[in-house]
């Protein structure tokens, strides 16, 4: 009997590790690319992230699922330097079962994010090739956007009211002045009588004071 087990865990990872191939009809592929994103602080591409990458996609398969995934059920291949690698998904119930591809792609559309932050990439930099990112829900602003649009209205009606108001006090400040100016002309016209002699003008003024005394003379 524990030859047997002993067989068996033996020979599933080998069955698994064959299943696992480039093209492959339950594989995928990924690509990373650290330094594009990271610049001089990328990190470096080692088992130990390798073994981040297996535990994020079995928290993403226990998520999606409700069962107990574990490391040793996501099995990579093909890696190459650059950093790319291939990778399938097996049963906890049967290592021997690969997961189907649907159900892995299902798994990582619902925590693309958490996979992303994990590396401190985003879905242009660590790509599943072959799997669309899920759109992000639109932002909804705190304020509702017909609040905005009311306030914006209201702000423009007061604003066009208070220009009104100016420019239609100005205009009668103006008018104001306007009639003073001519008033005052019209008392200088009374006062005041211009005779042109010799090409220039002389101003004559009447004195009512010297013509009661003329008159009373004559009598």
């Amino acid at each position: 009997m524990l030859e047997r087990v002993i067989l068996l865990l033996c020979v599933l990872p080998v069955l698994a590790a064959q299943n696992c191939k480039p093209n492959a009809p339950e594989g995928h592929k990924v690509r990373l690319s650290i330094k594009t994103a990271l610049g001089d602080e990328a990190y470096d591409w080692n088992e130990n992230e390798l073994f981040l990458f297996q535990s994020t996609m079995a928290y993403a398969m226990r998520r999606l699922k409700g069962q107990q995934f574990i490391v040793s059920n996501i099995v990579v291949c093909n890696e190459t330097p650059r950093v790319s690698f291939w990778f399938v998904v097996t049963s906890p119930q049967d290592p021997s079962q690969l997961v189907p591809k649907g159900e892995v792609e299902e798994a990582v559309r619902k925590s693309r994010n958490r996979i992303n932050q994990a590396f401190m990439l985003s879905d242009s930099t660590l790509e599943f090739i072959g799997i669309l990112p899920t759109l992000a829900a639109p932002v909804e602003p705190p304020t509702p956007t017909w609040l905005i649009v009311f306030g914006v209205v209201m702000g423009l009606v007061v604003a066009g009211i208070f220009i009104l108001l100016v420019l239609s006090s100005v205009q009668k400040k103006r008018k104001k002045n306007k009639i003073a100016d001519e008033e005052e002309e019209d008392e200088d016209e009374g006062t005041r009588v211009q005779t042109p002699e010799n090409g220039s003008t002389r101003v004559d003024y009447y004195n009512n004071s010297f013509a009661d005394d003329e008159r009373f003379t004559h009598m």
